[in-house]
C-alpha cells in the first residue's frame, strides 16, 4: 500500500518493521524554536527521524525573503539520502500540531519528485490516544540515494500572486482569521492581508478529533472558495509558506490537484513596501 496523501495510525502500527516505510517527525513551534527536537529525544513514534523546519526544511533567511525560504534542493537531496529515503520509500510524517508543520516535508518531497508520501492522519496526538508505542531511542538508518527533481511548476512567487489577483483568479491565506484581518500579528513586521486574497484557514480542513475531513467535504469546501478558477489556477500562502501546504494536501485529498504554493508568502511579500496590503477594522 502506497499514499501521496494520507496514512492512518493503524496502517504505520503495521508498518514499524517495515524498512521500505520510513518517518518523520516535524514538532515545531515557531516561537520556540527547539521545542521540536527537544521533545523528539524525549519520546517519539519508533523508526522516526528528526526533521527542523529551520534548519533541515529551510534556506537561510535572507533581506528580501520570507522566514522560510525553500531549502537548496540538492541540499535537502542529500539530507534525504542520509536518512535513508530513495525513490522507492514510503514515506510518512507527523507532529503534535494537527499536520501544519509536517506538511512542509509533505509538500517538499513532493515538490523535488518523490509521490509516496503521506500525512499521519491525526498526527502524534491521535497516536498516543490510541495508547501505541513510543520510544527514546535514535533509529537505525541505511543511508540511500536520493534524486532531487525540484518541479517549478508547483511554486509561484510575488509577481504570479499579483498578477492571478488581477485576473481575479483564487489566493488562498491558510493563517487563522485574527491574523488575516490584521487583529493580532505574533509573527510578523507587518499586520494584514493582501488585497484580493481570500481567508481559508487550514484548521477548517480538520474535523473535531483532529483528523482530515473527508474527500467530499473537502471537495465541495474548496469549490466553493475556488469559485470559477480552476484548481491548477490557484495559488496558496499562509505567513511564511507552511501551514498553507495543509491546504494544498487538503485539495489532493478532494482530488483537485495541481494547485501553487506561494512560498514566501506573507513574510516575503512584506519585504517590499510597494506591494499592497491592507488590515480590516
Amino acid at each position: 500500500m502506497r499514499s501521496a496523501t494520507l496514512v492512518s495510525t493503524e496502517q504505520l502500527a503495521r508498518r514499524l518493521d517495515d524498512p521500505d516505510w520510513i518517518l518523520f517527525d516535524c514538532r515545531f513551534t515557531l516561537t520556540r524554536p527547539e521545542a521540536g527536537r527537544q521533545a523528539y529525544t524525549t519520546a517519539h513514534i519508533p523508526g522516526a527521524r528528526y526533521a527542523h523546519l529551520d534548519a533541515d526544511l529551510s534556506a537561510p533567511v535572507l533581506p528580501a525573503s520570507g522566514r522560510h525560504p525553500l531549502p537548496d534542493p540538492a541540499i535537502l537531496g542529500e539530507k534525504l539520502g542520509r536518512w535513508g529515503v530513495s525513490q522507492d520509500v514510503q514515506v510518512v510524517v507527523y507532529d503534535d500540531s494537527f499536520g501544519s508543520m509536517a506538511v512542509r516535508l509533505w509538500w517538499l518531497l513532493r515538490w523535488l519528485g518523490h509521490e509516496n508520501v503521506g500525512l499521519l492522519d491525526g498526527g502524534l496526538h491521535k497516536w498516543q490516544r490510541e495508547k501505541r508505542l513510543l520510544t527514546a531511542d535514535a533509529p537505525t538508518i541505511v543511508p540511500a540515494r536520493f534524486e532531487a527533481r525540484p518541479n517549478a511548476d508547483l511554486c509561484a512567487d510575488a509577481a504570479e500572486v499579483s498578477a492571478a489577483i488581477r485576473r481575479g483568479e483564487a489566493v488562498l491565506d491558510a493563517r487563522p482569521e485574527e491574523r488575516f484581518i490584521g487583529f493580532v500579528e505574533p509573527l510578523d513586521k507587518v499586520a494584514g492581508h493582501i488585497p484580493g486574497a481570500m481567508n481559508r484557514p487550514f484548521e477548517d480542513n480538520l474535523d473535531l478529533d483532529g483528523t482530515l475531513l473527508g474527500a467530499d467535504a473537502l471537495r465541495a469546501a474548496y469549490l466553493e472558495a475556488l469559485g470559477a478558477t480552476p484548481p491548477q489556477r490557484s495559488i496558496h500562502m499562509c505567513g511564511s509558506g507552511v501551514s498553507a501546504c495543509h491546504n494544498l494536501l487538503a485539495m489532493e485529498i478532494a482530488g483537485l490537484s495541481g494547485a501553487r504554493l506561494y512560498p514566501g508568502s506573507w513574510s516575503e511579500w512584506i519585504t517590499d513596501p510597494s506591494r499592497p496590503t491592507i488590515k480590516e477594522d
